[in-house]
Order: C-alpha cells, then structure tokens, then sequence
C-alpha cells in the first residue's frame, strides 16, 4: 500500500474536564489510525484542552501534541478550532489536515481551507495514496453513488465520517512531546460567548452518528423498542428510528435517522420493522453493510439490504438475539 513520507495534522477532541481528566475520543483514534495508514512520517495532533489523554494518543502514533491556549475561548465555537488548526498548520509542512465529520467539524473545515488557500471535503469515508496524492472517496446523492476525488491545491483539509476507520493502535506506542501554542483568534472567534455548556444525559450507549452498530426500529415494532435496545445492547450497538416512530413518540427526536433526522454510516445497520421509505433511506445507504427485518416482502429496504428477513420480528429478533447469546456476542 503506498504512502506519504510528509506529516499529518490531526484535529483531535476529548471528552471530560480538567476535574475528572480528559478522555479522547473514538472518533479522534479513527482519525489517528487513518493518517498512520497514509502517512509513514510524523503524525501531529491538536488537543483542544490543557491536559491531553497522552497514553492514548501515545498508543495510536502522535509524535507532538499541539496545545493552543483557550482562555476565554471555547473549543465549541468552530473559529476557534480553526483558528488554532490554522496556526498548528504553519509549524511545518503537512501533507493533509485531518478532523472529525460533525457539525463542528464540516465548519472548520470550510474556514480553515479557506485560510490555507486549499480544498475541504466532508464527510470522507476512505483515502488512500495513490501516485503521491491523498485520494477521498464519499457517497452521495442520498448513497446511491460513490466520488473519489483530490485536492488540487494546497493542504487538503478532510473531515472523516465517525466510523468508517476502525481505530488500531500502533506496535509501538510513541512519546509525544507537548508543545504549547499560541493563537492570534480572529474577530469571529472572539465574538462569540459560551455562557453555559450542559452535556446531554447519555443513555450508556454510544452515540448513534458514532457507533459502529446501529439498530433502528421503525413502524413495525408498533410502539415496543424492547427487542431493539436489547438487540443494541447485545451488539454493543446505537439506538436509531424511523421518522414515523418519532412523530408517535415512541422514542426520543433525537435517535431519528433519515432526511429529517441524522445520517448514519456504521459498519452494520440493522432495521427493525423498518420499511426503507425513501426519507429513511438517505439517511443509513452509506453504512457498509445493511440487515433488514420486515414482514412486508415488498418493503423498499430489501432492495438496498444486504441480508433481508421475511418474518415478525417478535418472532426473528428473539431468535436471533438466542443465536447471539450461544456465539458469545
């Protein structure tokens, strides 16, 4: 497999506080293990908080660890971690800017190609070298095609989907040199407050834009989600929804998958009692592999799924879940 020799930066986030100790992300591993599958030079990482997870950014390769001072600024607000990235930037000469594809992220891509003189692409879900470029691959028009492409001009900037690496730590963990850095903030970065930042209560799950495993139920389980969860929960999967199972409140807005809702692109989607209307279907046609579980023979999600069901899924969850349990899953 051919690879750069030039280092590549690396936007990394961490969950927790200063109180209780920082955590990095599994997001941010995927990134790491990503540059170390482009890259055999030096593997760079930003660190938005004064007290990085060093042994674990140690386990996946990084060489130095930027820490941009943020009194006063909150890595929340996308400026800000351009702003920073743009000056980690400039330390040397890397061949790609790698960040996670979220909400925060597409926008600090954008900035920060526009900074550099660059491109940005968003939501990548592979690269590869091929001839000494970086080369991204992502689907779109609702997954139904797939672009591969490159930029052409300057340090590419590429947000990658949660997911779609699968994190592996290096054969031998780095030291990582920590390097303070300091940032001349722009004026829309110095513009915006953070009065008050009050995460989400969790249910214990990962988060479904992250998980490698979603579950979704859909109008089929007819207002039960059990057989789901438990089905999460034996994977060690994401709770997902269809927008019918929202609008009845049979679970939280915040789980809908499709047009409306979030875009999911796991290694395995599972659909519960999910018809794959075409609204739905948007949202889960880049997950790389898709089960489906529906009574309906004609439902349209069997002409995306992967591995379809026929069946009640009161009936195939159950003994599917048994099959799980006797394999050690």
């Amino acid at each position: 497999m051919e690879k750069l020799d030039t280092p590549i930066l690396v936007i990394t986030d961490h969950t927790g506080n200063a109180d209780d100790g920082f955590v990095l992300t599994a997001p941010s591993k995927q990134l790491l293990t990503l540059a170390g599958q482009l890259t055999n030079g030096r593997i760079d990482a930003i660190a938005l908080n004064p007290k990085p997870e060093l042994d674990q950014l140690a386990k996946y390769g990084v060489s130095r660890v930027f820490t941009p001072d943020l009194t006063q600024m909150s890595p929340r607000v996308a400026a800000v971690v351009a702003d920073a990235a743009y000056e980690a930037a400039k330390q040397d000469s890397y061949a790609a800017i790698l960040n996670v594809s979220n909400y925060r992220g597409r926008e600090v891509a954008a900035g920060l190609a526009v900074r550099l003189g660059s491109g940005a692409v968003v939501d990548v879900t592979a690269c590869r070298v091929l001839d000494g470029q970086i080369e991204a691959k992502k689907s779109v028009l609702a997954g139904s095609w797939t672009t591969v492409f490159k930029v052409t001009r300057g340090t590419p900037v590429i947000a990658l989907r949660p997911s779609s690496v699968d994190a592996e730590e290096v054969d031998s963990p780095t030291d990582p040199q920590v390097i303070a850095l300091d940032v001349d903030y722009s004026t829309p970065a110095r513009g915006v407050e953070v009065v008050e930042s009050v995460e989400q209560a969790g249910s214990g799950r990962v988060s479904l834009t992250e998980a490698p495993i979603v579950v979704c139920g859909g109008r089929g389980v007819d207002g039960d989600f059990s057989v789901v969860e438990q089905m999460a929960d034996q994977l060690g999967g994401a709770v997902g929804a269809t927008r019918v199972a929202a609008d009845e409140g049979w679970i939280d807005r915040s789980a809908q998958i499709g047009q409306t809702g979030v875009t999911v692109a796991p290694n395995l989607y599972v659909g519960v009692g999910v018809s794959g209307a075409v609204h739905h279907a948007c949202g889960i046609q880049a997950s790389r592999h898709i089960v489906a579980v529906c009574d309906d023979p004609d439902a349209p999600i069997f002409e995306i799924a992967d591995f379809g069901v026929v069946g009640d899924l009161n009936e195939v969850i159950p003994q599917a879940l048994e099959a799980l349990a006797e394999k050690g899953l």
